[in-house]
């Protein structure tokens, strides 16, 4: 519980795994309004763990791209299937009805297909 006991070290997952987003910028427009302090902080803490890796992106030395390590990798069954809780439990839950019944339908394909999207 004490590494994932705040919402902002999920939504990052999130957004790397699920929604492909990789850099700092991305993470703060994705809408839930992280402060710049906190995920500064939060990538720092996943990183230090091991969950994610940070690269100086090609394109732009001054940015980096964030990414899942093997171990963040393993976290994707989890991220699932606290969605598709979600999806059941919560009426105001942003998940796409149609991600929700495919993953209900085959979570194994729906894990394999994110874990394919990043390699």
């Amino acid at each position: 519980m004490d590494f994932f006991g705040d919402k902002w070290t999920f939504l990052i997952l999130r957004d790397i795994a699920l929604k492909g987003r990789c850099f700092y910028k991305e993470f703060l427009e994705a809408g839930e309004g992280i402060a710049t302090n906190v995920l500064s902080d939060r990538l720092k803490m996943l990183e230090l763990e091991g969950i994610i890796k940070s690269r100086k992106y090609e394109k732009l030395k001054t940015m980096k791209t964030y990414s899942l390590t093997e171990k963040g990798k393993a976290l994707i069954p989890i991220l699932i299937e606290i969605i598709i809780w979600g999806g059941t439990y919560d009426k105001d839950t942003e998940a796409p009805k149609e991600f929700l019944k495919e993953a209900l339908r085959d979570r194994q394909k729906v894990i394999q297909s994110f874990l394919d999207s990043l390699e």
